[in-house]
């Protein structure tokens, strides 16, 4: 209860059960139910953490709905449609990302104009340019990518019954997030961040290059998120991802993060988009009417933000209690 990942842990583990009372006859706990919406999470997951992380430090990012198709369509475009090497299309596609998150910390930090502002004008920036240049390079908006074998397994393979490799990505990707925020001064710097950023900056805290940093782990990641998906369904698309600033944001909030910045936890964004792959997938494997998915999130979403304040301070007590 002293954690403040404890309410995401407990609203996960009331959605699991409730999904897995009503799922059982369908087999909702078994290895193929389990993966389906593991599998969602994980590839949601790999872009709500960083985002976490830029809302802890009082900011926010929305253009991942456009970097996630624009790296797709880098890969894409350069391995499949130009048959060059793999690797040299998912580093390109790597490079979009850090490019664009540069962009976005740049004018965050120089302009001082709001983030959400910023990556709003990004989002459809980047979406356009992305179906402008399909058109002018390949003369469509989509196309198909078959990846080398051992591409395919190393980033869109199936182990262990049904379990993406994006899976074990997000897996490693946690424990590297969790020493980040959790164990190494960068963390106090981003939690600095949300809490006062004068204080930070007189403490000698590099601001502006930390916020370039976080803005570039964000569209990075995004990008990355974006090379598993071409590489598992063979194909990509120039369309927008509005969808997924939806769900990354959400599960950042179920996670317990705070909208005015300054407290979270990366295990608590884990239980939150685990909590948000359980009710939009999960509900395939139940009698549940599936249009009562958006329902659920937005009571999930509602009670989240109500709770949030609670669990934040029954945290900071405890730690006050403990000193």
């Amino acid at each position: 209860m002293r954690s403040p990942a404890a309410g995401a842990f407990m609203g996960f583990a009331m959605v699991f059960i409730v999904f897995a009372i009503f799922g059982f006859q369908r087999n909702f706990l078994s290895v193929g139910g389990i993966s389906t919406w593991v599998n969602f999470a994980s590839t949601v997951g790999m872009i709500a953490i960083p985002v976490g992380f830029l809302m802890i430090a009082g900011e926010l990012d929305i253009s991942t709905g456009a970097v996630l198709p624009a790296s797709a369509m880098t890969v894409a475009v350069i391995s499949g449609y130009y048959e060059m090497p793999i690797m040299l299309g998912v580093c390109a596609a790597l490079s979009v990302g850090a490019l664009i998150g540069f962009i976005n910390g740049m004018i965050v930090t120089r302009t001082q104009v709001p983030s959400f502002i910023v990556t709003l004008a990004t989002l459809f920036a980047v979406a356009g340019l992305t179906l402008s240049l399909s058109i002018v390079f390949i003369n469509t908006t989509q196309t198909s990518l078959n990846a080398p074998d051992w591409a395919k397994t190393l980033f869109g393979g199936r182990l262990l019954g049904g379990f993406r490799s994006s899976v074990f990505w997000w897996i490693a990707m946690i424990v590297g997030f969790i020493f980040f925020l959790h164990k190494s001064p960068w963390g106090n710097w981003v939690f600095a961040l949300g809490g006062d950023q004068e204080s930070a900056r007189n403490a000698g805290i590099p601001v502006q290059r930390l916020k370039i940093g976080l803005f570039m782990l964000s569209s990075t990641s995004t990008a990355f998120a974006g090379v598993l998906q071409t590489i598992q369904f063979n194909a990509a698309t120039s369309q927008a991802n509005f969808g997924m600033i939806f769900n990354t944001i959400i599960a950042c909030v179920v996670g317990g993060l705070l909208l005015t910045g300054g407290f979270g936890t990366v295990m608590g964004i884990v239980f939150g988009t685990l909590t948000l792959g359980v009710v939009q997938q999960g509900i395939g494997y139940t009698e549940i009417d599936r249009n009562l998915s958006f329902l659920i999130i937005g009571v999930m979403l509602l009670i989240a933000v109500l709770m949030n304040d609670t669990f934040r301070k029954l945290a900071t007590s405890w730690s006050t209690k403990k000193k």
